[in-house]
């Protein structure tokens, strides 16, 4: 019995498996480094209020100042960047998209599917794409309030300088509120499994 679940064990860690928590852990930590340091830069000159606006506490940012927080922002930025091009690479060779994304049948089970779990995994399939255009809206925003003498097309695009500012803002209370209905979800439908996927080692059963 013990060498058969060892098998079992051996054959259930594949290299997808693997490349997937990757992708989560990375994401989790460059998120983490923009999030932090851009309040950081926030600070620096509020969105809304001007100067005399209001800041957040300086507890858990990064940078210590406006160029130390630019430093820290940018190198969470070419992370979380290359680790979403490697990652979109990886699902279109393994065709994972063809379940990770919503589709058709998801829309169609959100309709007519009694079946609650069945419901629940076509949520979760709609919350794991809508975030696609949130992450790259963040991107675009970002590139053009970086160099926008370069990219004026990108603050054009946005309205003005302001506009970009807010829309690039607004991205971070989306992702956080997306990171939040993706547990819940992903716990409904999955419950320890989703344990089981953010760590980078099979749990042991009692």
């Amino acid at each position: 019995m013990t060498a058969i679940a060892k098998v079992k064990s051996t054959q259930g860690r594949s290299p997808l498996t693997l490349a997937a928590k990757v992708f989560h852990w990375v994401n989790v930590g460059s998120l983490f480094i923009m999030i932090a340091s851009g309040l950081q830069i926030y600070n620096a000159n509020p969105v809304f209020g001007g100067r005399a606006g209001w800041h957040f506490p300086f507890v858990g940012l990064l940078g210590g100042w406006l160029a130390g927080g630019r430093h820290w922002h940018f190198a969470g930025m070419w992370l979380f960047s290359l680790n979403l091009l490697w990652y979109g690479v990886y699902i279109l060779a393994t065709r994972r998209w063809r379940h990770r994304y919503v589709g058709a049948n998801d829309l169609k089970a959100l309709q007519l599917s009694k079946n609650p779990k069945r419901r629940i995994y076509a949520w979760h399939r709609v919350v794991y794409t809508a975030i696609v255009p949130v992450l790259l809206l963040a991107l675009l925003s970002g590139i053009g309030m970086y160099k926008p003498a370069q990219f004026d097309w990108i603050v054009n695009l946005f309205g003005d300088w302001f506009a970009l500012r807010v829309v690039h803002f607004l991205t971070v209370p989306a992702v956080l509120i997306f990171t939040w209905v993706h547990s819940l979800l992903a716990l409904k439908a999955g419950g320890d499994r989703l344990i089981q996927a953010m760590v980078p080692w099979p749990l042991s059963k009692s």
